[in-house]
């Protein structure tokens, strides 16, 4: 252990002869700016890539009103007798409406990202 306390000294100095790191200026706002654009398309893609996203929505709409009808028929089959699969339907409801409400929040969501 007195081994390492007895390079202790010759570290500090080391580590005081280091500059500092970028962003961590000598406290006089020194720090270096990162620049910071603004998202734009690529030329030509624009159109694309927004019909690839209309295509995704309605792709969530479709699979959100098939798994509503997938829950309601579980509910419906298994009201007799088989209550763990009409249980099963019930509990896939708040997860078709969860997946539908990031679904319509997903622009938004990311656009706090990008503010």
């Amino acid at each position: 252990m007195s081994l390492v306390f007895a390079h202790l000294p010759q570290f500090a100095r080391w580590v005081g002869a280091l500059p500092n790191p970028p962003g961590h200026g000598n406290g006089d706002g020194s720090g270096v700016q990162v620049p910071d654009p603004p998202p734009s398309a690529p030329p030509g893609l624009d159109e694309k890539v927004s019909t690839l996203l209309s295509w995704g929505k309605w792709a969530v709409l479709v699979c959100g009103v098939a798994g509503l009808f997938i829950c309601a028929g579980q509910m419906a089959i298994g009201r007799k007798n088989r209550s763990t699969f009409a249980a099963d339907g019930a509990t896939g409801i708040p997860w078709v409406l969860g997946g539908l409400s990031l679904a319509a929040t997903a622009s938004a969501i990311v656009g706090v990202f990008f503010k």
